[in-house]
């Protein structure tokens, strides 16, 4: 397996839905609801009650094209492959036979409906996974749009095309039932509406049709505004509402009985509404989008208009900067191109929080709605950072915008954008200044921001006011101020250019010092600044894709990397400061050792790295990615397993390691769902006839068998028992080593019947007894009985074998007869040689004295060092294999 020397996958976080549209399922056994969102190559399985992940499905060979589900199965199709799966991880079926990407997918009782781009139909057998029929439709006549089962039309499937058409089949009879005109516009959305006979039929240009299939008449038409319908559902409590969702993101309420708007959510999505899902005779709405989000909608206002209940979001665009917040590594800073800043927990989902989208004006945005309109939308951030300090006194969080001078601030305690926005007022009414870089002090106190005109200015950020400036009027770079840095006792400012110099300041200039106090003139323009809080060291970027380390109290070049064949993204320490891993746009992550200089790991993923940020604690390395939307995290292996961390070399192959699948945390799903009963597996007693099995009994109950007069002797109470003065309620029992009541003061009202027992037989023992009515030489069921007797018993059994004269021999052969019968069929390997070295102890003379009992003793020699023998081979192979792994 390819992997890198350090990193493993471990998940992804932040993904929640896509473009597929949702799917419910309701559990009888849970009494919940279950919605299940696919996001990408796999889907994920959510509970309606809390909105908590409950399991992500493994990984498809590429993205998901469809999805849905019925009692048993959620369907799943990747390219020209469909997959059921139970319980949402288990993978049950595959179904293959389509030539091209399957598109859409009916289960249609115990068969499933498949349909891909050529429009071909398919009809599968679920549990034999064999083809039923097969329909062949021409795009150019009638292409497959969607498809859907009209309630109480048996057999019956409903094609609706992209001509407009719409084609009713009875799939048993293989035929067309009938062919409807349709409206000369692509049909999008099918829904069966409540009403038998009625569908309602969503088309691209905004129309919806709500038509009668049993008399081919349109009932009414409704027309919405925001464009085609790609969604459709309906409400089953006894509110005539229909849903529709548009591509702008709104979802739109139809009175179905006075034929006009209800009620309207506009923006209820940043992007189309592709999944809405009323739940079964609730007024409940669950919605889904591709902005990477899910909605659950509640309507119990007066005016019957739908509230908010629960989310679970992500960003909707790709993040572009990414830092773990705090000393603890269990939250994560993101901030994402769709201008929003999020926190996401490494330790469960329910604790991701979204701290809004930035705003130009917060107030007004929140007065027109939830969502920030686009003209008070904030471009995309660029860069943060945070500190821990003072979070729940004062804003702790401040962030650069792309092509924007104002800086944002924000509180991680109240998970909300700050009321001040930093923006110097010698440069008001310029639009050309940039803020390039920005940071905040240890203390929680002060913003230090660089801009693309060279500037360098202090801001408090409690009070958001101007405290200083850095440099002489012209700035104090020539050129855009690319990373900026504060010591941690506010002693000195370090920024970096792109004049390719490196200077440092006092933080509080004295007498109007307008110079550095030192400066360090690189090779190449400086693309960004990495720092370690509690070492002098710094990492620089530069222009050639080179890093350098730079030692802050000598003020010199330490170290310099060389690697990367494209630009440098980003770069971050360990927590103690020993590696410098490194991101570029070639798609590698390296990582550097500083004490050797030297490249201990390398690795390449699909698509470019854009940020990464080590946590505190060296559990993982988190990373963003070019089209991602997810946060992944990779785990340190080094924290768990000795690994040799030795010099790559340039020949060295680089290893291509694909993004995790999201594996958050998993809760068991208990289905009833009708449950298909699997036969339940029984091991065999014996695997192969080349093993040898042990009994799986413990060890107290053979080991102790040889000494167990020594630990009698050993438990023996130093005084008798005294009997209880007043001793309750007992039955009688007879004293011997079973457990055996005493019935003889009970009278028995049935007849006696006198049982006669020969002599020869009269002073066995139950188990003695036993063993001479074996017939054929079948000891499986006495052997069972003698495994579980107590060791005592056990002991007392075997010496009991020679207290009759005229059965000893006999009884001594049948035990010897047993053990070679345990022998040979190579079971309860252990028992055999326990019960065997007791037997000899005790009847060791006997054997020696008698002919016949001599003979077969040679009999069961040869079948003991067979077995031996063949328990040596594997035990010796086994422990060669071990050795040898540890040499590797």
């Amino acid at each position: 397996m390819v992997h890198s020397k350090i990193f493993l996958r471990n998940r992804a976080l932040g993904y929640v839905s896509n473009h597929i549209p949702l799917v419910t399922r309701y559990i009888e056994r849970r009494k919940e609801n279950l919605i299940v969102t696919c996001v990408g190559n796999a889907f994920h399985t959510y509970g309606c009650t809390h909105f908590t992940l409950l399991s992500v499905s493994g990984t498809h060979p590429s993205e998901i094209t469809c999805l849905s589900a019925d009692t048993y199965h959620i369907y799943t199709a990747c390219e020209n492959v469909i997959y059921a799966w139970r319980r949402g991880t288990e993978l049950k079926h595959t179904y293959k036979g389509h030539e091209h990407t399957v598109c859409a997918l009916l289960p249609f009782g115990p068969h499933l409906i498949s349909v891909d781009e050529d429009s071909n139909v398919k009809v599968w057998d679920i549990k034999l996974e064999e083809l039923v029929l097969e329909l062949n439709f021409s795009n150019k006549l009638f292409k497959i749009t969607t498809l859907m089962h009209p309630n109480t039309y048996m057999n019956k499937v409903l094609f609706g095309s992209e001509q407009g058409q719409l084609q009713l089949w009875n799939l048993k009879a293989v035929k067309s039932i009938h062919t409807f005109n349709g409206w000369n516009t692509s049909v999008t959305v099918l829904e069966q509406a409540p009403a038998i006979d009625v569908a309602a039929v969503g088309l691209s240009d905004g129309r919806i049709i709500l038509h009668n299939l049993r008399y081919d008449e349109t009932l009414f038409e409704l027309v919405q505004d925001w464009g085609s319908v790609i969604s459709i559902s309906f409400r089953t409590d006894e509110h005539p509402i229909m849903a529709t969702g548009s591509l702008d993101g709104h979802i739109v309420f139809w009175n179905l009985e006075q034929r006009k708007v209800e009620s309207q959510l506009h923006k209820a999505h940043f992007k189309a509404v592709t999944g809405l899902k009323y739940l079964p005779n609730e007024p409940l709405l669950v919605s889904s989008s591709p902005d990477n989000s899910l909605k659950l909608w509640i309507f119990d206002l007066a005016d019957g208009a739908g509230r908010l209940l629960r989310i679970r979001e992500a960003h909707a665009e790709p993040p572009t900067v990414i830092r773990f917040y705090g000393n603890e590594g269990s939250n994560i800073l993101t901030a994402g191109s769709d201008s929003s800043l999020r926190i996401f927990s490494t330790i469960t989902e329910m604790l991701n929080k979204s701290l809004g989208r930035a705003s130009f004006n917060r107030k007004a945005a929140k007065k027109k709605g939830r969502a920030v309109d686009d003209p008070l939308l904030m471009p995309p951030i660029a860069d943060f950072c945070s500190e821990s300090t003072r979070e729940k006194e004062w804003n702790n969080i401040v962030a650069t915008h792309s092509g924007l001078g104002t800086v944002t601030t924000w509180s991680y305690n109240q998970a909300k954008m700050g009321e001040y926005k930093l923006f110097p007022k010698k440069f008001k009414g310029n639009h050309n200044v940039v803020a390039s870089t920005v940071c905040l002090t240890k203390c929680g106190n002060f913003v230090v921001i660089g801009y693309n005109t060279g500037h360098v200015e202090r801001f408090n950020i409690q009070s958001g006011l101007h405290r200083t400036s850095y440099g002489n009027d012209k700035g104090a770079h020539e050129g855009p101020v690319k990373g900026v840095m504060v010591d941690p006792l506010n002693q000195t400012v370090i920024t970096a250019g792109r004049d390719a110099f490196i200077k440092f300041w006092d933080f509080k200039p004295m007498g109007g010092n307008t110079e550095p106090r030192a400066k360090i003139a690189m090779d190449e323009p400086i693309e960004w600044l990495r720092y370690h809080n509690e070492s002098s060291l710094v990492a620089v970027g530069l222009e050639d894709f080179s890093v350098i380390l730079i030692d802050l109290d000598t003020k010199k070049i330490v170290r310099r990397f060389e690697r990367h064949k494209a630009r440098v993204t980003d770069a971050c320490f360990n927590p103690d400061s020993r590696w410098l891993v490194t991101a570029s746009m070639d798609c590698t992550i390296c990582t550097w050792d500083i004490p050797s200089s030297n490249l201990i790991d390398i690795f390449q993923v699909p698509e470019a790295c854009t940020s990464l940020h080590f946590s505190p604690t060296g559990e993982f390395l988190a990373t963003t990615h070019v089209c991602n939307l997810g946060i992944y995290l990779w785990s340190n292996r080094t924290l768990y397993s000795h690994i040799s961390l030795k010099a790559i070399n340039k020949d060295d192959p680089i290893p291509m390691i694909s993004l995790s699948n999201s594996l958050a945390e998993v809760i068991d799903v208990d289905e009833d769902e009708v449950t298909e009963l699997n036969p339940e597996y029984i091991s065999p007693n014996q695997l192969d006839n080349d093993l040898i099995t042990m009994s799986g009994l413990a060890h107290s109950r053979w080991q102790n068998i040889l000494n167990i007069d020594i630990i009698k002797r050993r438990n023996k109470p130093k005084e008798p028992p005294k009997a209880p003065e007043s001793a309750p309620f007992f039955l009688p029992t007879i004293p011997s080593l079973e457990i055996k009541f005493d019935f003889s003061d009970i009278k028995n009202t049935k007849p006696n019947k006198k049982f006669v027992t020969h002599p020869d037989i009269q002073n066995l023992t139950i188990f003695g007894k036993s063993l001479l009515c074996v017939e054929n030489d079948e000891f499986k069921d006495i052997m069972e009985e003698l495994k579980y007797m107590s060791t005592s018993s056990i002991d007392f059994e075997i010496q009991s074998l020679s207290t009759n004269e005229n059965t000893t021999n006999t009884l001594l052969l049948r035990f010897m007869k047993m053990i070679h019968y345990v022998m040979e069929k190579k079971t309860d390997f252990e028992l055999a040689q326990a019960y065997l070295a007791v037997f000899l102890k005790w009847h060791g003379t006997a054997i020696t004295e008698n002919e016949s009992l001599r003979n077969y003793l040679n009999t069961l020699q040869e079948a003991q060092l067979r077995n031996w023998f063949l328990l040596r081979d594997k035990l010796f192979y086994n422990l060669s294999v071990v050795q040898a792994l540890k040499k590797m």
